[in-house]
């Protein structure tokens, strides 16, 4: 049972990583990685979301005819971010002005309606919800990676905590360039350990 859960994490961290691999979800990655703790905040958020209705999903898939299968995907998932979004709100305000409008934006994660589409409406209810774990804790895993990296390099700083003496922050690492450089420079990094991919 447990070897089998690692394998199922191992799929969603490593082998399948919705950001890392599958590149799903880019733009709010992009968005919200410019310090560790929003990345933790969005990242577990998704993963709620991800757990909830893949869930759900797969319970109803049944009953769902074919042609409207998109908007009833989309009201499973509208629901649970609007709980999440609520509860954030209620008891994480600060995260809540720090993320804004990308945790409504949840609704519209590619990574979301690729899981509801392509796996829980084929799996039964235990294996979606597990899907739905392990493809949250991957994605949550690629932000705080990414957040790491930009929060230190443009400043200086882990989870709001000055790290380096003396070190200058290079600014633009927090804004959209920075972003875009860093996820760049790891999908390089992970595409050249990968076996058959050559240089040149």
């Amino acid at each position: 049972m447990i070897d089998k859960f690692l394998q199922e994490l191992k799929r969603g961290v490593f082998t399948e990583n919705p950001i890392f691999v599958l590149a799903l979800g880019l733009c709010p990655t992009l968005g919200v990685s410019t310090s560790v703790q929003n990345g933790i905040g969005m990242g577990v958020a998704t993963t709620a979301v991800l757990i909830c209705s893949n869930l759900i999903i797969s319970l109803v898939k049944g009953i769902i005819p074919d042609r409207v299968r998109i908007p009833c995907f989309i009201v499973v998932i509208a629901t649970f971010v609007s709980v999440i979004q609520l509860l954030i709100k209620a008891y994480f305000p600060e995260l809540d002005a720090r993320l804004g409008i990308f945790i409504p934006l949840i609704v519209v994660n590619c990574i979301i309606f690729a899981r509801a589409e392509s796996f829980a409406t084929k799996n039964n209810v235990s294996k979606s919800a597990i899907d739905g774990l392990v493809m949250g804790l991957g994605y949550t895993f690629a932000l705080v990676t990414l957040s790491a990296i930009r929060e230190l390099l443009g400043a200086n700083k882990l989870l709001g905590l000055s790290v380096i003496p003396q070190y200058s922050p290079m600014v633009i690492f927090i804004l959209a360039p920075g972003g875009f450089f860093t996820i760049a420079l790891v999908l390089a990094i992970i595409n050249s350990f990968k076996p058959g991919v050559k240089n040149g």
